[in-house]
């Protein structure tokens, strides 16, 4: 699990790049519990953490509209 503090420290592109990292790995993820190969089953909610932080940053650090 990243702290917070990594993420307030990057820039949005550095965010969306990230962001897109975590989601590729929440879903190779989910393909090992599918097919029952998955060993750390505390990194899926891990994950899944890391990715609404990330989105929270990013509408955030958005200028208003």
């Amino acid at each position: 699990m990243t702290k917070i503090a990594d993420f307030r420290a990057m820039t949005p592109d550095q965010l969306s790049d990230e962001l897109l990292k975590l989601k590729k790995e929440q879903f190779n993820l989910r393909f090992q519990a599918a097919t029952g190969q998955l060993e750390k089953t505390h990194r899926v909610g891990e994950v899944r953490k890391d990715i609404a932080r990330l989105q929270t940053l990013l509408r955030t650090k958005q200028p208003a509209a």
